[in-house]
């Protein structure tokens, strides 16, 4: 008896799963369980999510297709944390930092949009 430890293969850990409904001759549904948009359906997807954004709306749970990288302060992630806690605590929203920044960013582009050079982002991002 050996007592080495069999592990599966890379064939068997990055499988593609299909869709319950789906035909095993269909394309696999996606990992994530959300179907992408192909063809026709898509543009109206992307159009509705670009005037929801030029709205001033939060995307909310929806996959993103872009990410960008922004760097923060110890004190800044700390403050963005409490802020997810006191949402959770107080309010009964349970969301994650990508939804609160989200909708931050969501609310500084409305605001700019509305108030345009009395807004509150030109006010602070203006130099003194």
């Amino acid at each position: 008896m050996s007592r080495r430890v069999s592990l599966p293969g890379a064939s068997e850990l990055f499988r593609t799963t299909q869709n319950p409904e789906a035909r095993p001759d269909e394309e696999a549904a996606p990992v994530h369980g959300a179907e992408q948009p192909v063809g026709e359906d898509a543009e109206p997807r992307r159009a509705s999510r670009r005037s929801r954004a030029s709205a001033g709306e939060a995307s909310g749970r929806v996959r993103h297709d872009e990410k960008i990288t922004v760097y923060v302060s110890t004190d800044e992630l700390m403050a963005l944390e409490e802020a997810r806690l006191a949402l959770r605590r107080d309010h009964a929203v349970g969301v994650d930092r990508g939804r609160i920044v989200r909708a931050a960013i969501a609310m500084a582009v409305a605001d700019l949009s509305e108030h345009g050079d009395a807004s509150a982002l030109v006010e602070r991002l203006r130099p003194t």
